[in-house]
């Protein structure tokens, strides 16, 4: 599941949830690493396949840190994780732009 929603003090916030294996403890402090994966049985095979190079999270920790935003994870075994990227509504001493996408009216 995922909710997207104003976070309060100018920020919007991004949620995505799922009711999967979990992530142990003792990986949560490096899932954001290039190539770090939890489950090294989900590398790609030679020849393709299914399964990750490791780059997703860190991709995703990079763009938001860029945009002055920071990204969040909890987890718990045989429930599952969140991940919450929270973002802010304006670059750090900017106000908000008032435009608004879509057509012009």
């Amino acid at each position: 599941a995922s909710r997207a929603s104003p976070g309060g003090k100018g920020q919007a916030v991004l949620e995505v949830t799922d009711t999967g294996i979990g992530i142990p403890g003792e990986a949560l402090p490096r899932i954001f690493e290039r190539f770090y994966r939890v489950d090294k049985g989900r590398a790609r095979p030679e020849g393709g396949g299914a399964g990750g190079t490791g780059l997703g999270l860190a991709i995703v920790k990079h763009v938001t840190q860029s945009a002055g935003g920071q990204v969040e994870v909890e987890s718990e075994l045989g429930v599952g994780t969140t991940f919450r990227v929270r973002l802010p509504l304006a670059a750090p001493g900017r106000e908000p732009a008032q435009e608004t996408l879509g057509p012009e009216r």
